[in-house]
């Protein structure tokens, strides 16, 4: 990405809050959003607590009620979260003041990526009366289905819709894609953009990534896996026992940076490069070596051009598991060995949103060199003995220079890191 991919706008949504200022002032304060779960009786269930947004009007996310019955919990998240990134960017404005002919040559300049985790076992609960009343009888399944199964089941249940709705919403007619690669496909809608605009497809580009993982199958079943904590997500520390989900959004708008100093537009930051890995390890395991994280990471310095002691702070992907913790820390030494910079992680706080992590991971890690400050892990109170030293806090530190880098990983061994300049 020799060419500077700028971005111009930015909007996260999650427990912790609905701006990016409330976010990054929770995690200067220790803040935590784990409590016990609102969205169902989980009295019973083995795991109790998530990350959930309470206290909050459907309106709020999205004004437009009819299109409540049209789209998931979900697609509510990522549709606020890009409202706002475009809000700030200033690209209706922008477009507003040209002539119609110019207007409409922006319009299919303009592309919408769009990151999800994919479909929960939420989108089948409305076939569940229709079952308990066939009692086991396909032909009384097939009788009671239309009872039961709302007719715009389908269009609610889209993979694509935030695509589409931005898209439709705010007339950008650009290059698009829907990527689905659970954990990492909002952060791959961010490279995937910052690809095309490189690429010439684009003169600039929305990215989000969203998702609604807080319900009560995928919770049980990640829990059979061994993969969630109880009551806390504790990044590298010795008492770790897992995740923790969390629920959300997170979205940037992307531009060449020509384009973005021809309308005087404020820019957030730059995405200098990336590299994204598989470790063809299996759908839930990862290679206790790294090798796909560290694979990642110098693919991205290669891109860049960068030695390791450019990169000014690490937020690591720290989703709490034993495996993808220790993988992780181990990686992170074999690249940098002794001359680590400040690490930090962000799960702890407002949970793992799956398929948002990556995204809001990668606003928060500018706004940190933005502001000179690494916020520290409060809850990693006993890092353990037995990683790679780490250079991790529970107090506040300082970047080393204006460069992150950001990990996110996902099943089927999939790795990603991205480096973005302040």
């Amino acid at each position: 990405m020799s060419n500077s991919i700028c971005i111009t706008g930015a909007g996260a949504v999650c427990g912790v809050g609905l701006d990016i200022a409330s976010i990054w002032e929770g995690l200067l304060s220790g803040r935590s959003a784990i409590k016990p779960i609102a969205g169902w009786d989980a009295a019973n269930w083995p795991v109790k607590t998530a990350c959930e947004l309470t206290g909050v009007d459907n309106r709020t996310l999205v004004e437009d009620r009819k299109l409540h019955k049209l789209i998931s919990r979900t697609d509510m998240f990522g549709l606020y979260a890009a409202g706002k990134a475009i809000q700030q960017s200033g690209l209706g404005a922008w477009r507003d003041k040209l002539e119609p002919e110019k207007a409409s040559a922006f319009n299919d300049r303009t592309g919408v990526f769009a990151g999800s985790g994919g479909a929960t076992y939420q989108s089948n609960y409305d076939f569940f009366p229709a079952l308990t009343a066939a009692e086991g009888s396909t032909q009384g399944f097939g009788r009671e289905f239309s009872n039961s199964v709302n007719p715009m089941w389908l269009l609610k249940n889209l993979p694509n819709n935030v695509l589409c709705h931005v898209g439709i919403r705010h007339n950008f007619k650009g290059t698009n894609a829907c990527i689905t690669n659970q954990c990492v496909g909002g952060i791959m809608a961010v490279v995937e953009a910052a690809a095309a605009i490189q690429a010439g497809e684009a003169d600039r580009a929305v990215a989000v990534g969203h998702d609604a993982p807080i319900e009560p199958e995928t919770v049980f079943n990640y829990h059979r896996l061994g993969l969630m904590a109880p009551d806390a997500l504790l990044p590298f520390d010795s008492r770790r026992q897992g995740t923790i989900f969390g629920e959300g959004a997170a979205a940037v708008v992307l531009e060449k940076g020509t384009a973005a100093r021809a309308r005087g537009a404020a820019v957030l930051g730059e995405v200098i490069a990336a590299g994204s890995v598989s470790e063809a390890a299996g759908i839930v395991d990862v290679r206790p070596d790294g090798l796909g994280v560290s694979r990642a990471i110098e693919i991205a310095l290669a891109q860049a051009g960068l030695k390791p002691d450019a990169v000014g702070m690490i937020l690591a992907h720290a989703n709490g598991t034993h495996a993808s913790d220790a993988s992780e820390a181990e990686a992170l030494r074999r690249v940098f060995g002794a001359n680590m910079p400040p690490v930090t992680a962000f799960k702890w706080a407002f949970g793992h949103l799956i398929a948002a992590s990556g995204v809001l991971d990668l606003i928060l890690a500018l706004t940190a060199l933005k502001n000179g400050v690494v916020p520290g892990i409060p809850v990693t109170t006993s890092p353990d003995p037995t990683l790679p030293t780490l250079r991790i806090s529970t107090s506040h530190q300082k970047p080393r220079s204006n460069i992150a880098l950001v990990l996110c990983r996902g099943f089927a061994s999939m790795n990603v890191a991205v480096l973005v300049r302040a």
